[in-house]
């Protein structure tokens, strides 16, 4: 199902009036698109349990958690949703967000724990060819850039700053972004866009979670 501009148009105006008066004055358009994209989503796992293993997504709702934000208004004003990988050897996970002018998709290790954390950058800090190898693919890199996430300024303790891969080792979040344009978001063939979009992430989920399944010896660790 594609995303309509009347869709937009709504995100447009809640961005202008990001208040509860008006959301309640519009709260029927709001559950029109709200199933809109849900729809969207539910093409887009199908699509993507024909080359991955999924447990399954979800849309996320509109309203705001402000009890800890400086930023009070109540409301989202962009769409967003997220699909887990299934068993626990596919490891990361996928995240769209879709907004007028800045709609993207992100996948990886947005907040590893400690225990995980550790883990990858000692399998990086072993043998950090196999990752350059997937980011550095010329496909890879032109849709995705580099990796993103927050990172530590100097280096981790336990590791050297004058590891040969400490750009990799600062990393505290392992994520890939791609942006689309409106036109793309707004085309018929979106669900196809995004999934060609998380398929394109799978050289490395996939080494990545490897090397999360793996000790420093290559042996199964689940």
């Amino acid at each position: 199902m594609p995303i309509s501009k009347a869709n937009f148009r709504f995100l447009n105006e809640l961005r202008l009036h990001n208040n509860r008066e008006w959301f309640a004055d519009h709260k029927h358009e709001y559950d029109t698109f709200h199933e809109e994209v849900k729809a969207l989503a539910r093409e887009v796992e199908v699509l993507m349990n024909e080359h991955d293993l999924l447990a399954g997504g979800r849309v996320y709702r509109i309203y705001r958690d402000v009890r800890f934000s400086k930023d009070k208004t109540p409301y989202k004003d962009y769409w967003a949703g997220s699909f887990r990988r299934a068993t626990a050897l596919l490891r990361g996970g996928y995240y769209f967000e879709i907004a007028p002018g800045r709609s993207f998709v992100a996948g990886g290790f947005f907040g590893p724990n400690a225990a995980d954390l550790l883990h990858i950058r000692k399998q990086i800090s072993q043998d950090p060819e196999p990752l350059w190898e997937v980011l550095n693919q010329e496909d890879f890199k032109q849709y995705f850039g580099g990796l993103k996430g927050a990172s530590v300024k100097t280096s981790p303790k336990g590791f050297s700053i004058d590891d040969p891969a400490i750009a990799l080792i600062r990393q505290k979040q392992f994520v890939v972004e791609h942006y689309f344009t409106d036109a793309e978001v707004l085309s018929t063939d979106f669900s196809q866009i995004l999934n060609d979009s998380f398929r394109a992430m799978r050289p490395y989920l996939n080494y990545m979670s490897e090397i999360l399944t793996t000790d420093l010896n290559g042996e199964s660790i689940v």
